[in-house]
C-alpha cells in the first residue's frame, strides 16, 4: 500500500551523536545525489501531465477539426481514461497507491515495485481531468525511486536508512509543487508526525534534497525553456487586507465550520465509493469517471463558463479565477462549489492523485463567494476559508496555515482569522464522527501482493 510519506523515525539514544558520525555525514551526500535523480524525474512526470492535458483537451480536438471544442468532449476522454485506472487499480500491486479519500497519512514508504501502478493510475486521473493532484504520487515517486537507488547500490541497507531516504526524496519530489519546498517539507513533517529527537535526523538530509530539487526544477526550466510555473502554485492576487474585524471574526468562525461539515460530506461520500472501488474496479471506476465528466458538462451549459473549473485539480485555475471573479455572479461560484464537490467527492474514491488542490480550490471559491457578506471581503474569506478547506481534507493544522498565508498571501492583518478559520475547522471535523474508511480486504479482483514491505519506523505519538 502507497502513503503520502514515510513514517517518523524512533529517535537514537542520542540525536545529536548521530549526527555527528561519518555514517550520517554519507546519508547526507547519499540524499542530495537521490534529492537530484528523484528532482529530474518529478520534474519529467509533472511536465508530462501538463502537456497531456493540453494535449487532450486542446490540440487533439483542434487535430480532429473539433474546434470550438464540443461540450460533450470529457465524455470519451474520461471514459478512455477509466481502462488505466482501473488496471492500475485492480491489476497492478500496490492497486495503483495512495488512496486519496484518506487524506494524507503517515505510513509505510512506496516500493519500487509499486510505482508503475502509480504512475499508469496518477497519469491517466490528473492528465485526462480527474479532480485529484499531483503532490500524493509525487511523494510516492519520491519515495520509491529513492529506496530502488539504495537498494541498487547496497542490497543489504537496514530498513531504518530506507525509510530516512524515502523521506528525504520525497521531500526533493514536491520541492517546487507548492512554489516554496519549505511548505512541502512542513506538509510531510506533520503528516509523519515527526518531532522531538527524531526531527532533526530527519529534517537535515530532507532539507538539502529538497534545496537541490528546487534547484533541478529551475535548472531543467531554464534549459528546456519551459517552465514550472504551468504546474507550481503562484501567489494569488488578492488585495492587501489591513485590519481584521469582529464582523470579519464573526463570519470565519460560522463560516469554518460550514466549510468543514461541506468537506466532511465530500470525504465521506469518497470513502463510500473508495470501498466500492476496491471491490469492483472495472466497474465503479468508468462510472466515477462519467460522472466527473457529465458533472463538468452540466456546469458549463447552466453558468456558461468552462468546464475545466469542474474537471482537473484547480491548481491552475485559481489564480486565473481570482482575477475574473467579477466576471461571475454569486449563483455561478455556487454551482462550481456544488459541482466541483461532488465531482472532487467520487474522484477521491474511483481514482487516483492528491486531495489537497482541490480542496484548496474549493476553499478559493467559497471565499469568493463569501466575501460579498456584509462585514467581510474578498481577501480575508479566500484565505480564511482555504484554510478551512485544507485541513479538513488534510488534518494537517500547521502545513493549511502556511499553504493559506503563501497561496493566499493576504497580509499580516489576514493571519489571525486563517489561525481561527483553521482551528475551528480541525474542531468540527474531529467532533464528527469518523468515516469508514476503504475496505482493504483484498478482492477478487484485487492487484497482486507488492512483495515484502520496507519494515517501517516506529511512529511517533499522535501520528
Amino acid at each position: 500500500m502507497t502513503d503520502a510519506a514515510a513514517t517518523g523515525a524512533a529517535p537514537p539514544a542520542d540525536a545529536t551523536a548521530l549526527l555527528r558520525t561519518r555514517n550520517y555525514r554519507v546519508l547526507l551526500v547519499l540524499a542530495a545525489v537521490i534529492g537530484v535523480l528523484v528532482s529530474l524525474a518529478s520534474w519529467g512526470y509533472l511536465e508530462l501531465i501538463h502537456y497531456l492535458q493540453l494535449w487532450v483537451y486542446k490540440d487533439l480536438p483542434s487535430a480532429l477539426s473539433l474546434a470550438p471544442v464540443p461540450t460533450w468532449w470529457p465524455l470519451p476522454v474520461l471514459a478512455v481514461s477509466a481502462v488505466p485506472i482501473a488496471f492500475a487499480i485492480g491489476r497492478l500491486p500496490g492497486g495503483g497507491g495512495h488512496k486519496p479519500a484518506e487524506g494524507l497519512k503517515a505510513g509505510p514508504p512506496t516500493q519500487p515495485i509499486e510505482l508503475p501502478g502509480v504512475l499508469l493510475a496518477s497519469i491517466a486521473s490528473i492528465g485526462l481531468g480527474i479532480v485529484l493532484g499531483p503532490e500524493a504520487p509525487l511523494i510516492a515517486l519520491g519515495a520509491g525511486l529513492g529506496i530502488l537507488a539504495v537498494k541498487l547500490s547496497r542490497k543489504d541497507t537496514p530498513d531504518q536508512v530506507l525509510a530516512l531516504v524515502a523521506a528525504a526524496a520525497s521531500f526533493a519530489a514536491i520541492s517546487s509543487l507548492f512554489g516554496s519546498p519549505i511548505v512541502g517539507a512542513v506538509i510531510i513533517i506533520e503528516a509523519a508526525g515527526l518531532g522531538g529527537a527524531t526531527l532533526p535526523v530527519v529534517l537535515l538530509p530532507g532539507l538539502l534534497a529538497a534545496g537541490i530539487g528546487s534547484l533541478v526544477f529551475i535548472g531543467m526550466g531554464s534549459v528546456t525553456g519551459l517552465s514550472s510555473s504551468a504546474y507550481a502554485i503562484a501567489p494569488l492576487s488578492l488585495p492587501t487586507y489591513h485590519e481584521p474585524t469582529l464582523a470579519a471574526f464573526g463570519w470565519t468562525i460560522v463560516l469554518a465550520a460550514v466549510v468543514a461539515v461541506a468537506v466532511y460530506l465530500i470525504v465521506r461520500i469518497g470513502r463510500v465509493v473508495s470501498t466500492a472501488t476496491l471491490a469492483r474496479p472495472f466497474v465503479v471506476v468508468p462510472v466515477v469517471a462519467l460522472a466527473v465528466a457529465g458533472l463538468a458538462i452540466a456546469f458549463a451549459h447552466i453558468t456558461g463558463k468552462p468546464d475545466n473549473l469542474v474537471l482537473f485539480s484547480g491548481q491552475e485555475a485559481m489564480g486565473p479565477l481570482v482575477q475574473q471573479a467579477s466576471t461571475f455572479s454569486l449563483s455561478a461560484f455556487a454551482f462550481l462549489i456544488l459541482f466541483k464537490g461532488l465531482a472532487y467527492s467520487v474522484s477521491l474514491g474511483g481514482a487516483r492523485g492528491g486531495p489537497t488542490f482541490p480542496a484548496m480550490f474549493l476553499g478559493l471559491v467559497a471565499g469568493l463567494l463569501c466575501g460579498h457578506l456584509p462585514g467581510f471581503s474578498e481577501t480575508p474569506a479566500v484565505a480564511a476559508l482555504m484554510g478551512a478547506a485544507t485541513v479538513s481534507m488534510l488534518k494537517l493544522p500547521l502545513s493549511s496555515i502556511i499553504i493559506a498565508l503563501v497561496v493566499a498571501q493576504p497580509g499580516v492583518a489576514a493571519t489571525p482569522l486563517i489561525i481561527v478559520a483553521v482551528v475551528v475547522a480541525y474542531l468540527v471535523v474531529l467532533a464528527l464522527p469518523t468515516p469508514p474508511m476503504p475496505d482493504e480486504q483484498k478482492h477478487e479482483q484485487g492487484g497482486p501482493p507488492a512483495g515484502d514491505p520496507v519494515t517501517p519506523l516506529p511512529a511517533q505519538p499522535g501520528t
